[in-house]
């Protein structure tokens, strides 16, 4: 890939194209447009997730509104012949690296782009695409360390089968079909082990009038549980108790135990008392 040398104004305004409707007939459009959208939005939400985790503040991305402004990017950049727009997470990734604490790094970083673009696209010509490569393969490795595989497997086979599925058949596939594969493999195993929904939450206040509620997980706690259980502890109001039980588990995902581990560390912002039983 080269970039355009601009070497007048007018040469710029040259580089937009505007879309051509007359393909707006041809199906091989629309499953295009599908398997992109598709696409960028698991990336997106997964590179979401992956962030939150990195963020040391312990902030949470409001996917939906992430997801809406990825599609009014992707509409506005489709109109002037621009790529696909995704959030990724090797340039996420640097910017916590960096200390960035705002989305106005994301800003900045946007602009750092689009003004190397446009003043020194000869010397970006320049960089070798295996040194670019190299900074790749050093971020993707920070992301995937073997200690993430060996802790995946440490959470038994029921939860490494279907992270390791997903990872090889991603490399032997591509993101979509690979992260598809992996869910058939993760649905498998959740019906193996004669998958339940259900938890109960309950109200209650205590002697000096504190809200209290009890949230009593039931036999079988697993991936599908998360966003329910993820959406419920985020209704619990501040200035609150929540007591969670876990005594009727015998067996509980690390996905949804990694989601109340994470409410009770971001509970202190909202001065909740946590209190988990045998969890």
């Amino acid at each position: 890939v080269n970039l355009p040398v601009i070497q007048k104004g007018s040469e710029f305004l040259g580089l937009f194209t505007a879309p051509d409707f007359s393909f707006i007939s041809n199906p091989q459009v629309y499953i295009v447009a599908v398997t992109l959208a598709i696409v960028a939005s698991l990336e997106t939400l997964l590179s979401v997730e992956a962030v939150d985790k990195l963020d040391p503040q312990k902030r949470r991305t409001d996917q939906n509104t992430e997801l809406k402004a990825q599609g009014i990017g992707n509409i506005l950049s489709g109109l002037i012949g621009g790529l696909p727009i995704t959030a990724v997470i090797v340039r996420s990734s640097a910017n916590l690296a960096a200390g960035a604490k705002s989305k106005l790094s994301a800003i900045l970083h946007g602009v750092l782009l689009f003004s190397t673009v446009i003043f020194i696209p000869n010397l970006l010509n320049l960089i070798p695409l295996s040194s670019l490569a190299a900074i790749l393969i050093l971020v993707g490795f920070k992301l995937t360390k073997p200690a993430l595989y060996l802790k995946q497997l440490n959470l038994g086979w029921n939860q490494f089968i279907p992270f390791i599925t997903t990872v090889v058949a991603i490399l032997f596939t591509d993101l979509l079909i690979g992260i598809l594969i992996g869910i058939a493999v993760g649905i498998f195993y959740i019906l193996k082990v004669n998958h339940n929904i259900d938890y109960k939450l309950k109200e209650d206040k205590n002697e000096d009038g504190k809200p209290v509620y009890r949230f009593d997980l039931t036999e079988h706690v697993t991936f599908l549980n998360k966003a329910n259980i993820q959406i419920s502890l985020e209704k619990i109001p501040a200035n609150s108790k929540i007591i969670i039980d876990g005594t009727k588990v015998e067996k509980m995902d690390y996905d949804a135990l990694e989601v109340i581990k994470n409410f009770k560390e971001q509970s202190l912002d909202k001065n909740i008392e946590v209190e988990l039983i045998k969890l």
